[in-house]
């Protein structure tokens, strides 16, 4: 039988980080999610039990160093040692330029920019005496271009694939995989649903991502052997322009 290990998702929402929770336990893996009001978690937490795995749900603002250290500490001493780490926070806000406060881009860039920095870096204190782990960023178009009203968004979304850039080339050679997802599109989410219709109905003809399919691939990533790692790579419908 294989040892216990654990694998953390920081921003487990109902949709794709919640997906990405549950492939990870289907392998087996102690599944450890968080949000920033613990109770949200529940509904996911007695999918992943009633499906045979093995799961624990914390209550955790990702923008506080202490409780960032702390989570990881209780990870590694009372639950098993991290083999994954994925941070999933998204922070997607829209307002115009002018209408910009510095209360909504700072709270965007912690979010964003500033969680993914302490989750990478408590997750590489944790894996590096070991040589080994994959931790895993989701980024948004947002990564790669700014978009009008976007300013916040964007700013951190490329802070964060910079950070992730960085730390591959900085943990690679030591054995930790380190990979940047940029997620291109509509997600099948109630969000979409509700306040975009006509986007949404291109589900049935697979023109939304499907939480399910992201997850899978974050799970091949995590996969992939060290002598083909990837560090970027880009998902989005078939159908969307880019």
């Amino acid at each position: 039988m294989n040892p216990p290990r654990s694998a953390l998702i920081v921003g487990a929402g109902d949709a794709t980080g919640g997906a990405i929770a549950r492939r990870f336990a289907r392998e087996g893996y102690v599944t450890c999610v968080t949000r920033r009001q613990a109770d949200k978690l529940e509904p996911l937490l007695q999918a992943i039990r009633g499906a045979g795995g093995l799961a624990h749900g914390f209550g955790s603002d990702a923008r506080d160093e202490v409780a960032v250290a702390a989570l990881v500490a209780q990870i590694e001493r009372d639950i098993a040692p991290l083999e994954v780490v994925v941070f999933n926070i998204g922070a997607n806000v829209r307002f115009a330029v002018t209408d910009t406060t510095e209360r909504v881009y700072r709270k965007v860039w912690e979010m964003g920019a500033l969680a993914g920095f302490l989750v990478g870096r408590e997750a590489a204190r944790a894996m590096l005496p070991r040589g080994r782990g994959t931790i895993i960023f989701t980024g948004a178009t947002a990564s790669l271009r700014g978009g009008a009203g976007y300013s916040a968004f964007a700013g951190a979304k490329h802070a964060l694939r910079a950070l992730a850039q960085s730390l591959a080339r900085e943990l690679g050679p030591q054995g930790i995989h380190v990979a940047h997802v940029v997620i291109d599109g509509a997600i099948d989410t109630a969000f979409i649903a509700q306040n975009f219709p006509q986007r949404y109905a291109l589900k049935d003809r697979d023109g939304i991502l499907d939480p399910e399919d992201i997850a899978e691939a974050y799970w091949q990533l995590h996969c992939q052997r060290r002598s083909a790692w990837t560090h970027e790579m880009d998902l989005r419908p078939w159908m969307e322009s880019f």
